[in-house]
């Protein structure tokens, strides 16, 4: 995909969402939408995504994090939609922050 059309959604995904599937989770819907990017871990109860594709995919894969896997607890959601970058060509889990 060129990404002429693309947006980026950059969230910061805090509450119970460690030890419960959440990166699974999270690469399974992205991967399953056609997004590129990647999801980590970010120190105790926090997860960071950053995702790239469609906006109207974008929206509903927002949606899908603030509902987390049935195991997780999302407190709250932090987003910020900068410039996509488009350097990514799949969807990833990469290492922790910590």
């Amino acid at each position: 995909m060129s990404s002429e059309g693309k947006a980026c959604l950059h969230a910061i995904v805090e509450g119970r969402v460690q030890g419960v599937g959440f990166r699974a989770f999270v690469y399974d819907h992205a991967e399953a939408m056609g997004l590129t990017g990647w999801v980590r871990n970010r120190g105790e109860d926090q997860v960071e995504v950053w995702a790239e594709g469609p906006a109207s995919e974008l929206d509903k894969f927002l949606a899908l994090l603030r509902q987390g896997p049935r195991m997780s607890y999302v407190a709250g959601v932090e987003v910020s939609h900068p410039a996509p970058e488009g350097k990514y060509s799949r969807f990833m889990v990469i290492s922790s922050t910590y």
